[in-house]
């Protein structure tokens, strides 16, 4: 059964909701402009708003700035006292103020008339101080705010929010912006985990395990214990990858086990991974193979092992 939050919580979100809907269908050309002068810039898109469109200005720059626009937030009130520094002729300036006469703003759009700097403004009224004073204007529609006093900002936070997203996705669009690119500005946390490649994580060098085809048992035995992997991979002479030995096929052969040599106990053929692959596909195939390594090799070179890695490297990360 419903109760009287639950009521306001439903009303609040569904306001929300069709003003959204507005927004979109209120989209003209003044977005494919606005697109084009932020595509443009050869500086930075400085960012600004008090109070509530302040806090979504924030949020819209952090937005912009990982998704490979480089961009600002400038605090209205501290532009005044020295901040306007920050901004240059190679920038553009998104101003954010539903009223289009947050008095804070003056300074900051004078100054951008005064240097020509472009100047974007999202407002609900076309006719204010801002929507006039800018060269682009991405008007909100006029609709109640959920509160149902119609004073706390919520329908028009929430409709500026999605313009902005909306202005950062068509610019990773523009741009062509990948999930390879994305990575770059995510190195930490879960997000930058998952989109970790395998050569991120991986052992090299004098780290991967590794013996000769021709090897006796015992220097396998050792080559694995001195590494830690409980796995080590065998090459011949000319360095290509022949098989691997594991726990499991130590113990298949355990009678007789120092007389044979590398060849006569590992498995052919084992499976591999490119040094550019997701570390989280890597972690797919050895759960489904349930195995703790995979030997990572050349891609130009298939035959040719570059690096391991191990499931434990994985899970020290966040991924598995």
């Amino acid at each position: 059964m419903n109760t009287p939050f639950i009521d306001t919580a439903k009303r609040v979100i569904r306001t929300e909701a069709e003003a959204l809907n507005a927004l979109a269908d209120a989209l003209d050309e003044n977005f494919r402009h606005a697109i084009d002068l932020l595509a443009a810039t050869k500086g930075r898109v400085i960012i600004t708003g008090i109070g509530k469109s302040g806090h979504i200005a924030n949020k819209i720059a952090a937005t912009l700035a990982s998704t490979g626009t480089p961009a600002q937030f400038v605090h209205p009130a501290e532009a005044s006292h020295g901040d306007l520094g920050m901004i240059t002729s190679a920038d553009v300036v998104l101003a954010i103020s539903n009223s289009g006469e947050a008095p804070e703003l003056a300074n900051l759009v004078t100054y951008s008339r005064r240097f020509s700097i472009p100047l974007i403004g999202i407002t609900s009224n076309a006719t204010s101080s801002l929507g006039v004073q800018s060269d682009v204007v991405l008007l909100l529609p006029k609709l109640p705010e959920a509160c149902g006093t119609g004073v706390v900002p919520t329908t028009s936070t929430t409709m500026t929010l999605a313009m902005g997203d909306a202005l950062a996705v068509a610019l990773m669009e523009n741009r062509a912006f990948t999930a390879e690119h994305f990575r770059d500005f995510h190195p930490g946390g879960k997000l930058g985990a998952k989109l970790s490649r395998v050569s991120d994580l991986m052992h090299t060098g004098t780290a991967m395990p590794l013996v000769g085809i021709g090897a006796a048992m015992p220097e396998a035995l050792s080559e694995i214990g001195s590494k830690g992997f409980g796995v080590v991979g065998v090459i011949n002479d000319d360095g290509k990858l022949q098989g691997i030995i594991t726990n499991g096929d130590i113990g298949r052969h355990l009678e007789g086990l120092s007389t044979l040599s590398a060849r006569e106990v590992m498995t052919p053929a084992p499976i591999t991974i490119a040094p550019e692959a997701l570390a989280e596909k890597a972690v797919g195939i050895m759960n489904d193979r349930k195995i703790t390594c995979l030997i990572v090799v050349d891609p130009k070179n298939p035959d040719v092992p570059v690096g391991l890695l191990h499931i434990h490297d994985c899970l020290r990360v966040g991924l598995g």
